[in-house]
């Protein structure tokens, strides 16, 4: 957080969260709509922060580790809030909202004090390149999110330890419908933003750099998530066993943002 801004969103996914826990207890659909426009504000309030701190580094604002990071949980934050419209279904905002409070947090972590010189990758295809592939992984995110409260709320019902709040999240088929939703709109925007890539690469070198790590990596997080997709429709595998295939396949796009990113890519100081 660069600045007032950057308070002021940890300030509206916070008081969203409020909301949304409340309603697990207290169903209100007045009180839902307030905690979906607050974290609407909160995506709004983070874009001009991202905006302001673009303007500061004189590029675009993932040109460093906490730049990148900020893009991930705005661009997070945005997937879930087209999933609670298309789905109609807030019961698992708080779930969201608590993760990006504590992921705005940790940004402080990471805040550098001066701007880094800027990077050599430039260009408007690079940088819609970059926001589609972020956005996909943060799809991916959700997705594995939507799972894990699947594989606990299974294990739940099959111990028949329930609380109140319990009730008040989707049923099982819903978060299923959920994860799925989120993997297609990742591979959507994955499935776009790969094509970018390869062209700017061939810009820049002569050569669409098909070899490279990046490249193979994000091919095998396509395959792995078009086979969940398969697999979540037969009936020996739909429920539990899916949603675990799922919440394990984001292992891969987590091994592809952070190593495969620093260590092996020729193209991406952080992507």
């Amino acid at each position: 957080m660069t600045n007032y801004l950057g308070y002021l969103t940890l300030f509206l996914y916070a008081a969203s969260f409020a909301c949304y826990a409340r309603i697990l207890y207290v169903p209100n659909l007045w009180l839902g709509r307030i905690a979906s426009l607050l974290l609407a504000s909160g995506i709004v309030c983070q874009y001009f922060d991202l905006l302001s701190r673009s303007r500061w580094l004189h590029t675009v604002p993932y040109d460093d580790l906490y730049g990148s990071m900020a893009l991930f949980a705005w661009l997070f934050a945005i997937s879930y809030l087209v999933l609670e419209i298309f789905h109609q279904q807030r019961s698992v905002g708080a779930v969201v909202t608590l993760l990006l409070i504590g992921w705005t947090v940790g940004l402080a972590a990471f805040l550098p004090t001066q701007a880094n010189a800027a990077p050599p990758a430039r260009g408007a295809l690079f940088a819609l390149h970059v926001t589609l592939i972020t956005w996909g992984y943060s799809a991916f995110a959700l997705s594995f999110v939507l799972s894990l409260v699947y594989l606990v709320q299974d294990r739940l019902l099959r111990s028949r330890r329930l609380g109140v709040a319990f009730w008040r999240f989707p049923a099982l088929d819903v978060l299923d419908r959920m994860a799925r939703s989120s993997v297609y709109l990742g591979l959507l925007l994955v499935a776009i933003g790969v094509p970018m890539g390869l062209v700017w690469a061939q810009r820049l070198t002569g050569s669409y750099s098909l070899g490279d790590p990046k490249v193979l990596v994000t091919v095998v997080i396509l395959v792995v998530y078009l086979a969940y997709l398969r697999l979540s429709r037969i009936a020996q595998w739909r429920g539990s066993r899916a949603a675990l295939l799922c919440a394990l396949n984001f292992m891969i796009v987590l091994f592809s943002y952070t190593f495969v990113n620093f260590y092996l890519t020729r193209f991406h100081r952080f992507f």
